[in-house]
């Protein structure tokens, strides 16, 4: 991860800039490149976004974008997985999904790269909490444990065959094992 600090960046200014491929993010006044995603975590990311839009999709509940830019309050964040209620997207006069979510997802999802500072992202997530967000997880391929944070809640580390919790309408049931049984592509 690399960081670039400009004293007189706004977020207005930075939100004209390029995109960047990975993806930056704008966080108190520092520009921070996300690293590449690779295999583990393009796997996971697929297959969240996968499982959740199955549920949720067609009656309109919600829906999963994946390396989506939120931009709100004071930071500008590409979450691996942001996950929006219908009611919340802010569709254009089309009925299409419009390219700037200028708004905190209702929940949101990292899955952490051995590059990242898991403190930064864990910055991230809890400032998703405070600006509305319902729910947040910070997987972690490495020692297959999923963090889940919840408003006014300390967080949780589930692991094994722990259930994991998602917004109250959607019906997604999940456990730690299976999310990670997921990296499996191959029988053995």
């Amino acid at each position: 991860m690399s960081a670039t600090t400009s004293p007189n960046l706004t977020l207005e200014t930075f939100l004209k800039l390029p995109e960047t491929k990975p993806a930056s993010e704008y966080i108190n006044g520092e520009i921070i490149q996300k690293p590449m995603p690779k295999g583990k975590h393009s796997r996971l990311q697929l297959k969240l976004c996968n499982s959740i839009n199955d549920v949720a999709e067609n009656q309109q509940i919600a829906y999963a974008f994946p390396e989506l830019r939120c931009s709100f309050g004071t930071r500008s964040i590409v979450p691996d997985v942001a996950v929006f209620q219908w009611s919340r997207i802010p569709f254009d006069a089309d009925g299409e999904a419009p390219n700037d979510f200028l708004l905190c997802p209702d929940w949101t999802i990292e899955i952490l790269s051995p590059e990242q500072s898991s403190n930064k992202v864990i910055g991230n997530i809890l400032y998703c909490l405070q600006h509305g967000c319902q729910l947040g997880w910070l997987i972690d391929p490495n020692d297959r444990s999923i963090l889940v944070f919840a408003p006014n809640q300390q967080p949780q580390l589930l692991e094994g065959s722990d259930r994991l919790l998602s917004l109250p309408e959607i019906d997604l049931n999940l456990s730690v094992e299976q999310v990670f049984s997921w990296l499996k592509m191959q029988s053995m």
